[in-house]
């Protein structure tokens, strides 16, 4: 079901010294950036900055899946509970988040343009 990480989204209440602070780490800028979402590709993976996002909530990793309804289904027969609905994000990715155990948040993305680093 899970085929790998693909995206870790970071809150960044304060956008701007986030997003250059991680210019600067990285060494490079952002391939997205909007005041809603900022986007750093990192070696084929997605380090991503969320001004929204709560900084209690911390970092949220998403796993790639190929059929994120049928993943997020799994998820509750299992026993979590959904936190966050599938959403269509734009240019056909689709993420959606899942509680589990407690402390066990699961992020997923079905994003039919993500390739594996070569």
């Amino acid at each position: 079901m899970l085929l790998g990480l693909r995206t870790i989204i970071y809150p960044a209440p304060d956008l701007a010294r986030t997003k250059a602070w991680f210019s600067r780490l990285l060494g490079q800028e952002p391939y997205f950036d909007q005041p809603f979402y900022v986007g750093f590709n990192v070696g084929g993976y997605e380090l991503g900055l969320d001004p929204g996002a709560s900084l209690d909530a911390g970092a949220l990793t998403y796993w790639g899946v190929a059929d994120i309804e049928r993943a997020l289904a799994e998820l509750v027969s299992q026993g979590a509970r959904v936190s966050a609905a599938i959403q269509d994000v734009g240019d056909g990715i689709r993420t959606a988040v899942a509680e589990g155990p407690p402390g066990v948040v699961i992020g997923l993305i079905e994003n039919p343009h993500f390739q594996l680093p070569v």
